[in-house]
């Protein structure tokens, strides 16, 4: 099975003219994980991206992960922003486990964040692994690795003893068979399945039993957006604005969300604009009954003409 591209959800609106649109899926499930409703398809695999984080999370956790606070556990289904408080983090991860940053393998980068990219650049510095915002989850599972006493050269390889137990995981919380194993832009294992597993998947975490893996990990993400997408990043301002949401974005225009007792949706964007999944999730949220003031600001994707709004992304789900 391939996935076989998506609906017109979305239009692009300047002055007034519609100059494009976008076409995606998206799966809206209910509380119960019965689907609710669905455009596009839900049924072909996708590469979630950075959404497949918390369910590696959960993989490391069932190997063996030690972290004595919830926000390390935050910052390792993260997609950090490279601000201070992150590094700082990601760095007493990697010392709590008698390692460094030469020990990471993702690629060097510059922070996401504007002010810490500017910082950065103004004392002089350049990209480094540990200001990539995959450092977080490249940390904490070598520190799994060294917890369960394997090696940590190797530790992105699939046949490595923890990228086997992160996939067994995955396709065990997704509930159908990964259709592929790709790399990640960050050098990690990527695994692909279906929009709609994903959603069950983001479900699955926000209703687990309180003190299992999977609890824990919504649980850490919710109690600390900050560390998952920095202090103004689409999920912190997300999770802020829902109470008990689990919001993860993914690149390639990814974004998986649930809520306890409400639901949950899951997001593809074909073309892998993140402007046209913000108006869209949000549409879906209103659709499970989840609306407000400062949640329709955080999926605002206006449009600019001479640093004035003229216009906006505005969702069109049939």
């Amino acid at each position: 099975m391939v996935y076989k591209g998506g609906a017109p959800i979305a239009e692009v609106v300047r002055s007034g003219f519609v100059e494009g649109l976008h076409r995606g899926s998206i799966v809206l499930l209910d509380a119960r994980g019965d689907v609710a409703y669905a455009a596009g398809d839900i049924d072909g695999p996708v590469f979630p991206r950075s959404a497949n984080k918390p369910l590696q999370a959960v993989g490391m956790l069932r190997a063996g992960l030690p972290l004595p606070a919830p926000a390390d556990l935050a910052i390792a289904a993260a997609s950090h922003w490279g601000e201070p408080f992150h590094i700082a983090r990601v760095r007493r991860i990697l010392v709590g486990a008698g390692l460094t940053e030469t020990d990471l393998a993702c690629p060097r980068d510059l922070p996401v964040d504007a002010a810490a990219r500017a910082a950065v650049i103004a004392t002089g510095g350049g990209a480094t692994r540990l200001l990539m915002n995959c450092s977080g989850k490249h940390a904490t599972m070598l520190a799994t690795c060294v917890a369960a006493g394997w090696s940590t050269s190797d530790y992105l390889d699939p046949g490595h003893p923890l990228q086997k137990e992160i996939a067994r995981t995955v396709n065990d919380m997704v509930g159908e068979p990964i259709a592929a194993t790709g790399v990640d832009g960050c050098g990690a294992p990527l695994f692909a399945f279906s929009l709609t597993a994903l959603a069950r998947s983001f479900a699955a975490l926000v209703s687990a039993e309180p003190g299992s893996n999977e609890r824990a990990v919504a649980d850490a993400m919710r109690a600390n957006p900050e560390q998952v997408a920095g202090t103004r990043g689409h999920d912190t301002r997300f999770m802020r604005a829902v109470p008990g949401m689990l919001s993860k974005v993914g690149a390639e225009g990814v974004w998986a969300m649930a809520i306890p007792g409400v639901g949950a949706l899951a997001v593809k964007i074909d073309d892998g604009a993140r402007r046209a999944a913000l108006p869209v999730a949000v549409e879906g949220l209103a659709r499970l009954g989840v609306t407000g003031d400062e949640l329709s600001k955080a999926g605002e994707a206006i449009l600019y003409g001479r640093g004035v709004p003229v216009g906006a992304v505005r969702a069109t789900l049939p």
